[in-house]
C-alpha cells in the first residue's frame, strides 16, 4: 500500500498502533527488554541497565498470612459480615496452590447464612403481611402515614433481593480479599518494607459497633414518630438497616486503604528515585500500580449488585420521603411526624455522600496525586532507562484509570451525588406539581 501510494505522489497511510491487552503487551515488553539485554551482553555492556522481569513464582500461604495485615485488622467486619449472612465467604488452610480466601456453596458459611436468612425472612414476611394489610384496609389515613408506609415496605424487598445481589457473588468477592493478600506481599518484596494502615483495626471494629447502634437508634426513632410502627416490626428492619451500614464502612475502609497503598508506594518510587540506577526496580513498581488500580475496579465488580440495589433504594426512599414531607407542610404544616421522614432523608442522603466522596478521594490518590509525583521527577537527573520507565509508568496510568465502577452500571464519584439531586429534583417538580394542581381542583369544588 505505501509503495503504490510513493509511486503515484500520494502520501503513503500511516501504521496501523494494534491494540494490545494487559498480557500482550507485557510479553512484548519482556521481549524488547530481553532483546536490549542480548545486545549489551554482545557488546560487553553491564547488563544491570536493563531490567527483564522475574518470573512469578507460588508463594507460601504462611508468608502471606504474615503480611496480609489488611485482613487481620478488617477481620471484624467480615466477620460480621459472615454472622448476619451477608457475605459468606471463608479463609482457606495454608495449603499452596489454594487461594487464602474461597467462596463454596457447601461451605459451612454459607449453610450458616442460609439459616439466618430463612429466620429473617420469616420475621420479614410477618411485618410485610401487617403493613400491606394496613395499607389496602385504611384508606382514609394521612398521606404521610401512607409515605412511611410504602418506604418501610420497600425497605423489605431488599432482604429478598440479598441472594441474588450478595451470594452469586461471592466467588467475585474472594478474589478481591485474595488480590489484596497477594498484593501486601509482593508489595513487601518488592519495597523490602509493610504497607502501614494506621488506626485501621479500631476503626473497623468502631464502624462494625456503630452501624448496629445507628440502625437500632433510626428504628427506634420510626417507632416513637409513627403511631402505628410496633415494637416487634423494628426486628425485621435491625439487621437490613445495620446491612447497609455496614457496606458503607466496607466501602469507607476499602477506599482509604486503597489511598494509603498508593501513598506508601509513591513514597517508595520517591527513595527508588534518588538511588543509583532505579530502573531495576520501577517496572515492578508499575505492575504494583496497575494491580492497585485492577483491585479498585474489581472492589466495584465484587460489590456491583449489591452497591446498585444500594443507590436505587436510596433514590427511591429520599424522593418519596421528601416528597410526603413536603406535601404534608403544604396540607396540615409542620408536625412532629415530618422529622421522621426527614430523617430518613438525611440518613439516605449521608450515606450516598461517604460512598461517593470516598470513591472521588481513593481515584484522586491513586490516579492525579500519584501521576503528579511522577511528572515532578527531574528527568534530567536520571540515566536513559530510568526516564523510559518512567514514561512507561505515566502510560500505564493513561491507560487504566483508577475508576470505581460498578461493573459498567455506574462510575462511583462525586458527580453521581449531583446526577442523583438533579434527577431527585425533576422528579419532586412534577410530583409537587400534580399536588398543587390536585389542591387547586379541590378549592375550586368547595367554593
Amino acid at each position: 500500500m505505501s509503495f503504490w501510494a510513493v509511486s503515484r505522489g500520494l502520501t503513503p497511510p500511516s501504521k496501523v498502533v494494534p491494540m494490545l491487552n494487559p498480557n500482550q503487551r507485557q510479553f512484548l515488553e519482556d521481549e524488547v527488554r530481553y532483546r536490549e539485554k542480548l545486545k549489551l551482553m554482545a557488546r560487553g555492556d553491564a547488563m544491570e541497565e536493563v531490567y527483564v522481569r522475574k518470573q512469578e513464582t507460588v508463594d507460601d500461604p504462611l508468608e502471606l498470612d504474615k503480611h496480609d495485615s489488611f485482613y487481620q485488622t478488617t477481620k471484624s467486619l467480615l466477620v460480621l459480615f459472615q454472622i448476619m449472612g451477608v457475605m459468606p465467604i471463608h479463609r482457606n488452610p495454608p495449603e499452596k496452590n489454594l487461594p487464602r480466601t474461597g467462596y463454596s456453596w457447601g461451605s459451612k458459611q454459607v449453610m450458616w447464612a442460609i439459616f439466618i436468612y430463612s429466620c429473617q425472612t420469616t420475621i420479614v414476611v410477618l411485618v410485610l403481611r401487617e403493613r400491606v394489610k394496613k395499607f389496602v384496609t385504611t384508606p382514609d389515613k394521612r398521606f404521610d402515614e401512607a409515605i412511611y408506609n410504602v418506604i418501610f415496605i420497600s425497605l423489605l424487598f431488599t432482604n429478598f433481593l440479598l441472594p441474588v445481589a450478595s451470594w452469586r457473588h461471592g466467588p467475585q468477592v474472594a478474589i478481591f480479599k485474595n488480590m489484596w493478600t497477594n498484593y501486601k506481599y509482593k508489595f513487601f518484596k518488592t519495597t523490602g518494607s509493610p504497607i502501614v494502615f494506621p488506626n485501621l483495626y479500631p476503626l473497623t471494629w468502631s464502624l462494625c459497633v456503630f452501624s448496629w447502634l445507628l440502625s437500632i437508634a433510626i428504628n427506634l426513632s420510626q417507632y416513637f414518630l409513627q403511631p402505628d410502627f410496633r415494637l416487634w416490626y423494628t426486628f425485621a428492619y435491625y439487621p437490613i438497616i445495620a446491612m447497609l451500614n455496614c457496606f458503607c464502612s466496607l466501602w469507607y475502609i476499602n477506599c482509604n486503604a486503597f489511598g494509603t497503598a498508593s501513598r506508601a508506594l509513591s513514597d517508595a518510587l520517591q527513595t527508588t528515585i534518588r538511588g543509583e540506577k532505579p530502573a531495576q526496580k520501577l517496572t515492578e513498581y508499575r505492575h504494583l500500580w496497575v494491580d492497585l488500580s485492577h483491585m479498585m475496579q474489581q472492589l466495584g465488580r465484587a460489590y456491583s449488585n449489591m452497591y446498585g440495589m444500594y443507590c436505587l433504594v436510596i433514590f427511591f426512599t429520599t424522593i418519596i420521603a421528601t416528597y410526603g414531607s413536603i406535601s404534608e407542610i403544604i396540607d396540615h404544616g409542620a408536625t412532629y411526624k415530618e422529622v421522621g421522614l426527614f430523617v430518613i432523608v438525611f440518613y439516605c442522603m449521608g450515606l450516598l455522600y461517604i460512598i461517593c466522596n470516598e470513591a472521588h478521594y481513593a481515584s484522586r490518590k491513586v490516579g492525579l496525586d500519584f501521576q503528579t509525583k511522577l511528572l515532578n521527577i527531574n528527568l534530567t537527573a536520571v540515566d536513559a532507562a530510568t526516564q523510559k520507565e518512567v514514561e512507561m509508568l505515566l502510560v500505564a496510568i493513561n491507560k487504566n484509570p483508577p475508576i470505581m465502577n460498578l461493573d459498567g452500571y455506574a462510575n462511583i464519584n462525586r458527580e453521581l451525588i449531583t446526577t442523583n439531586i438533579s434527577f431527585m429534583a425533576t422528579y419532586l417538580v412534577v410530583l409537587l406539581q400534580f399536588k398543587i394542581t390536585e389542591q387547586r381542583r379541590i378549592g375550586q369544588q368547595q367554593t
